[in-house]
């Protein structure tokens, strides 16, 4: 994501969806906050947006398709998180050294709706990493706001997770039978270990007789090892033609030579596949 100019555009954002004395106001107090290096105003004026923005206002985000509006657009933005976004950005460009620490503390101590916004688009800020332990701790949380604020079309966790948390996040979600179409680079965080537990798991759903959500699958193609092998036999013999779209995606996505041999016992899901007429978007169709 091009964060260059990010700055800029979302200034540009809040000044076209802003009443102009708001939109003042929030710049007047942001020279305040960085010339006097002050956290009392900081703090402040990140609390007191929520009274000078409507929270239910969407940000109107216009005809651009470049990257960041594109992300803003699939968060549904809000005008007020875009502006607290953006105050910190603000803040912590101006002296990353100084007000690194403070936002940590004013993330520690924000309600729901505040360690959303942060969560959401936690990616845009600079340095994003020196808020790794904000997001792994997200993963834990009982308020399903707050998991899929980290975990739905949210590129950090893919860039920024180490295998464990990754797998964490996938394997919660799938519990909380959240849409997994939404998790980023599901193909490009795929381990070993992940494939080891989804076998697992979907033996103790077959035991059962419980379905799994074929999604569930997806990180398993590069890692097609005999179990899952036999796993992936037993998705071409089912009954619901799903799971033998589930069976195909994974072999034709394989480097393994059983799983291509497997595929070609089934051609028309082979050719289905090919032809891109069964994908992992529309597999469920």
């Amino acid at each position: 994501m091009e964060l260059t100019k990010l700055d800029q555009e979302l200034q540009s954002l809040l000044s076209s969806n802003l009443d102009p004395d708001t939109n003042s106001w929030l710049h007047s107090k942001l020279e305040q906050i960085i010339s006097a290096s002050s956290t009392k105003d900081l703090y402040m004026t990140y609390s007191l947006l929520a009274s000078k923005i409507d929270s239910n206002t969407v940000l109107n985000l216009g005809p651009d398709t470049d990257e960041v509006t594109e992300y803003l657009r699939a968060q549904n933005a809000t005008t007020l998180q875009i502006a607290r976004i953006y105050l910190l950005i603000k803040v912590l460009k101006a002296d990353g050294d100084f007000f690194v620490p403070k936002v940590a503390n004013l993330i520690q101590v924000a309600d729901t709706s505040e360690l959303e916004t942060f969560l959401k688009y936690l990616i845009l800020l600079p340095n994003a990493e020196n808020y790794k332990q904000t997001a792994v701790e997200a993963l834990r949380t009982n308020i399903a706001t707050i998991f899929e604020a980290i975990s739905m079309q949210n590129p950090y966790p893919a860039i920024y997770f180490n295998d464990q948390q990754w797998n964490q996040m996938f394997l919660k979600a799938a519990f909380m039978q959240l849409d997994l179409s939404a998790i980023l680079s599901i193909d490009e965080r795929a381990n070993k270990d992940l494939t080891r537990i989804i076998s697992d798991y979907a033996h103790e759903r077959w035991a059962a007789s419980r379905d799994i959500e074929p999604l569930f699958w997806r990180p398993v193609a590069a890692f097609l090892d005999d179990t899952l092998l036999k796993d992936i036999e037993r998705l071409f013999a089912s009954d619901n033609p799903i799971e033998n779209k589930v069976a195909a995606l994974c072999c034709y996505s394989s480097q393994e030579q059983r799983a291509k041999e497997l595929l070609a016992k089934h051609p028309e899901l082979e050719a289905q596949v090919a032809n891109k007429e069964i994908t992992w978007k529309n597999i469920k169709a």
